[in-house]
């Protein structure tokens, strides 16, 4: 009798199931922000792109989708002419078609929480390159909007500067994207999107190259009666998202 493929005889478990166990119930979603300063609680939050992270059935880290918009500066808020001139943004040009930030958190929250949902996640938490200004940005902007549903994590963070220096020896994000062998185009850097994207790429890209080392420790944690299996439901220590 023939041998049974592998692929039929043990099928792989489904990319939620993968998503949802590699890191312990988080979607890690990247977000990077332009801004009117370094000051989270007083400059004005001016871009906001977010980049989700997407799983094939083998387990690899791919780029998903990326939504973005233009933010009004909130009443009151500083405006650093340094800031501006570095970032390029004019926050008054009467073409920009900026949203106020409630408006805008909510519609990249929508998107987060059905990603977040579909790969049974518990809750997003946030990836960026030097990611305690993006996570200080918009924990400042949920306050001040008032929003209640916020599906990111409120302080834990991946960092790829942190991953990108223990990876590839490199934490200024041009640099590390290209040592890992991807394009950097400096013309479209300090744009939201482009950072953000580029800062997914680079996220995937790590990961997935601990993939084997990511393997050891899951067989590590099922000796340890950690987890039993790669189907095994996650403890509750955190809060699944409100629907």
């Amino acid at each position: 009798m023939s041998e049974i493929p592998a692929s039929i005889a043990a099928p792989q478990p489904a990319p939620g199931v993968l998503m949802a166990h590699r890191f312990r119930g988080f979607l890690p979603v990247v977000i990077d922000v332009e801004t009117g300063g370094f000051h989270a609680a007083t400059d004005a939050l001016l871009e906001i792109a977010a980049v989700l992270i997407d799983m094939d059935t083998s387990g690899v880290l791919k780029r998903g989708a990326t939504v973005s918009y233009h933010v009004q500066p909130f009443p009151g808020a500083r405006l650093d002419p340094a800031a501006l001139s570095v970032n390029g943004i004019d926050p008054f040009h009467p073409l920009r078609p900026a949203l106020p930030e409630r408006d805008v958190l909510l519609r990249v929250f929508r998107e987060v929480r059905h990603a977040a949902r579909a790969y049974d996640c518990r809750r997003a938490i946030l990836v960026g390159h030097n990611a305690a200004f993006d996570l200080g940005f918009l924990n400042a902007a949920v306050a001040r909007a008032e929003v209640k549903r916020n599906p990111f994590h409120p302080f834990s963070c991946f960092d790829t500067a942190t991953l990108a220096g223990a990876a590839l020896g490199q934490t200024v994000l041009a640099k590390a994207v290209t040592v890992a062998g991807m394009d950097w185009d400096s013309s479209q850097a300090h744009s939201a999107v482009y950072d953000a994207e580029r800062t997914a790429d680079l996220f995937c890209h790590v990961c997935n190259k601990m993939g084997e080392s990511y393997s050891q420790a899951q067989r590590r944690a099922c000796a340890l009666g950690w987890l039993r299996g790669p189907s095994e439901p996650l403890e509750e220590d955190e809060p699944k998202l409100e629907s």
